[in-house]
């Protein structure tokens, strides 16, 4: 554990329920670091190597911590150890064999075609070498294909699978969603592949090739408007807060914030009215139904928001959840990070100076969460290869040579 432990919060609980499992991490921004992260909360070791340049985003800030990485870097790289580490070299590329001698998982974000060009491919090497080893690659289109081999960023992606074109509004038009939801995503998703992928090798006792891509994980979280399409014939468009099936459900004006309210269903609707005190609206032909609501929904906002004029919207949401109605006010970051709930979910890690949002993957026995703080560019170079069998001598000769990176290279 990090020296400043005595100083934490939100620290993992237990070894985790990955405790075991070695991962070799290759990857760098978002998408494969946030899986890894994941794995990492809950007891697997990662080990992060990184090229000699290191992981871009310790550059994408400000803000920087002490140590001179942005936040963008820190928020997603707690509990792993670092080594800088050239493949581009022959003897780069066996210090990562050796490696993976052991190793349970490897994840990798290489442009397609890169691995194999070094010698290092799935199917032609690795899978031969190490028939136990799970291969994740996460890339932006895939090997094959039209786009194949292409790169791929978040916005790229938000606005090639249609996320852009339904976020936002008429006015606005197509816009990005305010953080990387598909590079997030693509990261959760390849943390469910790593996973299912050790559930099948318990039967078969084999690996396999887990092939993610940003294009597909984007798509996947198009509900419910490819559903929506593919019923009716009709290209979605954006609508802002409002759901496009259900009213109402979208954001109104209180007399001191913004609220959100949902009313899922018809019952839900009346006795949301009833709350109110106006329970003559859920009677209105124009809203008595979910379908009619939906089409009237301009009408049904205008009497939701004189309703709602006068109102602390805080303490209305409040009274609105303590009568089984979904509401809540819309809270900036800061107020959410703040929020008496968030501190009783544990969900802001803190271990000396870093801070972080914690794990939501609540286990009973084998807690997670944050273990050690993100660590510095080859902070852990030396002690990673010296428990994998290497030398000092060895150690020093790869130093020596420029395969093991003490400093970033600019």
């Amino acid at each position: 554990m990090d020296g400043t432990a005595a100083t934490a919060k939100g620290l993992a609980a237990s070894p985790g329920a990955l405790a075991g499992l070695r991962v070799v991490d290759l990857t760098r921004v978002l998408g494969g670091p946030y899986c890894t992260m994941v794995l990492s909360d809950h007891g697997a070791e990662v080990i992060k190597l990184e090229p000699p340049q290191g992981d871009e985003v310790r550059d994408w800030g400000p803000p920087f911590n002490a140590d001179g990485d942005a936040s963008y870097f820190v928020g997603v790289n707690r509990n792993k150890r670092s080594v800088g580490l050239d493949l581009s070299k022959q003897a780069g590329r066996e210090v990562l064999l050796r490696l993976l001698e052991g190793a349970d998982v490897l994840v990798e974000n290489f442009k397609p075609g890169s691995m194999e060009k070094w010698g290092l491919g799935y199917e032609e090497v690795l899978s031969k070498r190490f028939p136990r080893l799970i291969h994740c690659r996460v890339s932006g289109f895939g090997g094959e294909g039209p786009l194949g081999g292409f790169p791929g960023y978040d916005a790229v992606l938000q606005a090639m699978t249609g996320l852009m074109s339904i976020n936002g509004t008429e006015d606005s038009g197509p816009t990005r969603l305010g953080n990387p939801i598909v590079d997030i995503a693509t990261g959760l998703f390849s943390t469910i592949a790593i996973l299912m992928a050790l559930h099948e090798r318990e039967r078969s006792g084999r690996g396999q090739y887990c092939d993610m891509t940003l294009h597909d994980c984007g798509m996947a979280l198009l509900h419910p408007h490819a559903a929506n399409y593919f019923l009716s014939g009709k290209r979605p468009k954006a609508t802002g807060n409002p759901h496009p099936n259900l009213a109402p459900y979208s954001k109104f004006k209180t007399r001191t914030c913004e609220i959100f309210v949902a009313a899922g269903n018809d019952p839900a609707f009346r006795k949301f009215c009833e709350f109110l005190g106006i329970p003559e609206v859920a009677k209105d032909p124009r809203f008595a139904t979910n379908g009619q609501r939906v089409v009237n929904r301009d009408a049904l906002t205008e009497v939701l928001n004189a309703r709602f004029a006068e109102e602390d919207g805080h303490e209305l949401t409040r009274r609105m959840l303590a009568a089984g109605l979904p509401a809540g006010p819309v809270l900036h970051v800061d107020e959410a990070m703040a929020a008496e709930h968030t501190a009783f979910r544990n969900m802001v890690a803190e271990i000396g100076e870093f801070r972080a949002l914690n794990t939501p993957i609540k286990l009973s026995r084998t807690p997670g969460g944050a273990r050690s703080a993100p660590p510095r560019f080859n902070q852990h170079g030396r002690e990673v290869l010296l428990a994998r069998g290497f030398t000092e001598a060895e150690i020093a000769a790869l130093e020596n040579e420029g395969v093991i990176v003490g400093e970033r290279r600019k």
